[in-house]
């Protein structure tokens, strides 16, 4: 079992969010290159961190984005009350705001024995697992990150969680957008992670009514102790 502090930061900003979770992903690169210098009973216990937040309306542009797929202009991003921010995380163009559960677990993968893409491929896991609580099937699909539904339909795959993370010396920050309660209308002003072919979709679209929010979250928690094997200490309690 890995220790892991979670923190629900609620409804926060982009920014503010960015800065937070700099300041805890410093906390766990300094711990780690402590240990390195040491001897195996001088070491630090390895922090992790599980945070979950809401953002106001925001676009994020990835490392390997082109703002080209933001559509509007930043007259209409400031009618659409959204705001703009190119990121150091992966991928490309994606949108966050409220009704979305924004997931951020700041973990050194070397403790947990995991590579990158299995780190991916486990929080891939754990949102297809939460969803499917509610019976919906999530699916990868081929060269795309993030969880997906009827990716073996033509014509009608569609995302339901956006996935992008840095990684340094196998520390990671950023993490996945899970859409819930999700004002899908704002997914139109961009090309969602680069897709000019792929729609998006939330948990309210799929069920055809509002989602207990909270219970989402504590949902896609559960799931994330279980895949991860994390043991939680809760600092909101």
């Amino acid at each position: 079992m890995h220790k892991t502090t979670f923190l629900d930061w609620g409804v926060t900003e982009y920014q503010k969010a960015w800065e937070q979770q700099e300041q805890l992903f410093r906390q766990v690169m300094d711990t780690k290159l402590y240990n390195r210098e040491r001897e195996e009973a001088d070491k630090k216990e390895i922090d992790h961190f599980l945070i979950f937040c809401e953002h106001p309306h925001v676009y994020t542009l990835g490392k390997s984005g082109t703002e080209n797929n933001l559509l509007i202009n930043a007259i209409q991003l400031q009618a659409k009350h959204a705001s703009f921010v190119p990121t150091n995380r992966g991928g490309d163009i994606t949108y966050h705001g409220p009704g979305q559960i924004v997931g951020y677990p700041i973990f050194d993968l070397e403790d947990f024995g995991l590579g990158l893409k299995q780190y991916i491929h486990s929080m891939e896991q754990a949102i297809i697992d939460a969803i499917a609580d509610y019976g919906i099937k999530g699916s990868r699909l081929e060269g795309a990150t993030g969880v997906w539904l009827d990716v073996d339909q033509p014509g009608k795959a569609r995302k339901i969680c956006a996935i992008g993370v840095k990684s340094s010396r196998y520390v990671t920050m950023h993490g996945f957008a899970l859409n819930v309660n999700t004002n899908l209308e704002y997914f139109n002003y961009i090309n969602p992670c680069g897709f000019v072919d792929k729609g998006v979709t939330s948990l309210q679209k799929e069920l055809g009514r509002e989602i207990d929010f909270e219970e989402c979250k504590s949902l896609v928690r559960a799931k994330f102790e279980q895949v991860f094997g994390l043991q939680i200490i809760d600092q909101n309690k």
